[in-house]
């Protein structure tokens, strides 16, 4: 059974549609990358999952329980994860401060959802700089704890939206690293990517979006040989 299951998903914007028809299913324990040209519709089916926008028409089922409208404080208490494409720290707060904001979606006493803090940055190694202030950072740093803070709501399906883009080769390799490390701790990924070479490595199959709809899925090495792939998206087979 899956653990995600979209039906129909649309959602419009004063007349433009952003998101057109899409279904698609995530089993539990799996790595899904969704790709696609800048303006096809991907972070914005994101929201559409996670409560930020509301569909017009369609159904989300996550653990076969319609989310669909819910708002996503409710839909990260029903094990739903997410970073932004563009960071989105509290600068003046520690990072310690900064994770246990995720830490009270499971934990209401400050001690545990502190322990619990400090738990999820260890584990994306942040742990030597839990007093240093967000805003001191760098980029890579920041981007780490944000998916710290989203590991502290404890989800059984995490969103991650463009979390390696502006990053260098050996933070990527960090990213990727530790995004495998993720699913072996057994939760699900569904992440957008535009770094192909991560999307081979990570993905056990490849979502594409074009102009709101979905125009392929597969195998990474299956939807870089789609002819409508290598049109819309890739210019080139890898």
């Amino acid at each position: 059974m899956a653990l995600l299951e979209l039906d129909g998903i649309t959602k419009s914007f004063t007349g433009l549609v952003a998101v057109k028809d899409i279904n698609l299913s995530l089993k539990e324990g799996e790595i899904i990358g969704l790709i696609g040209p800048n303006g096809a519709g991907k972070t914005t089916l994101f929201h559409s999952i996670c409560g930020f926008h509301n569909p017009e028409r369609g159904k989300v089922s996550f653990n076969s329980f319609n989310i669909k409208g819910m708002k996503p404080e409710f839909i990260c208490k029903k094990g739903i994860a997410r970073t932004f494409q563009i960071v989105q720290p509290f600068g003046n707060l520690t990072l310690i401060e900064n994770v246990v904001i995720g830490a009270y979606n499971k934990e209401s006493r400050y001690k545990k959802a502190k322990e619990l803090a400090i738990e999820k940055l260890k584990y994306v190694g942040m742990e030597h700089k839990l007093s240093v202030r967000m805003k001191d950072l760098t980029f890579a740093e920041q981007k780490k704890v944000e998916v710290a803070r989203a590991l502290a709501t404890e989800p059984k399906l995490l969103f991650l939206d463009e979390v390696m883009s502006g990053l260098n080769p050996t933070e990527v390799n960090d990213f990727i690293k530790l995004i495998k490390h993720i699913r072996n701790s057994g939760v699900t990924i569904f992440f957008i990517e535009h770094l192909m070479s991560a999307v081979m490595e990570l993905s056990d199959r490849v979502i594409v979006m074009h102009l709101g709809e979905k125009i392929a899925e597969g195998t990474p090495e299956e939807v870089t040989k789609n002819p409508k792939v290598v049109e819309a998206y890739l210019g080139g087979e890898l």
